[in-house]
């Protein structure tokens, strides 16, 4: 049995998709990606993912309204807000809606890593 954290990305940018699968794939195992909140919303159902990076800005359902739906009907589930918004009030907005951490793209380095092993510790 794996103690790999299961990781599900949802983010509209593919070359941020590639550069964050690459960074996670030692250490997580990213079990999908998704770029739209509806579809973000029914594979996080089936794939029951430990963490979910999440971008703010996706097509059909925004990230804090997918991330307030996900918390609520998966208390247990994680969501990492990973945006390139690096503001103490989008932070704040996250957080209500129940995000678990928030990074910042521009400066993430090994902060989306980190706060995903923490979570899932």
């Amino acid at each position: 049995m794996s103690n790999r954290p299961r990781v599900l990305i949802a983010d509209d940018h593919p070359g941020i998709v590639t550069a964050a699968c690459q960074l996670l794939a030692l250490d997580c195992d990213v079990v999908g990606t998704v770029a739209d909140g509806s579809t973000l919303l029914e594979t996080a159902q089936r794939l029951q993912p430990d963490v979910i990076v999440l971008d703010l800005h996706l097509p059909k359902v925004n990230g804090l309204e997918a991330c307030r739906q996900i918390t609520r009907t998966n208390p247990n589930m994680k969501v990492v807000i990973f945006t390139a918004v690096n503001d103490q009030y989008v932070s704040q907005a996250s957080l209500a809606a129940g995000a678990s951490a928030f990074v910042c793209k521009l400066t993430a380095g090994d902060d989306l890593l980190a706060a995903i092993k923490r979570l899932s510790s």
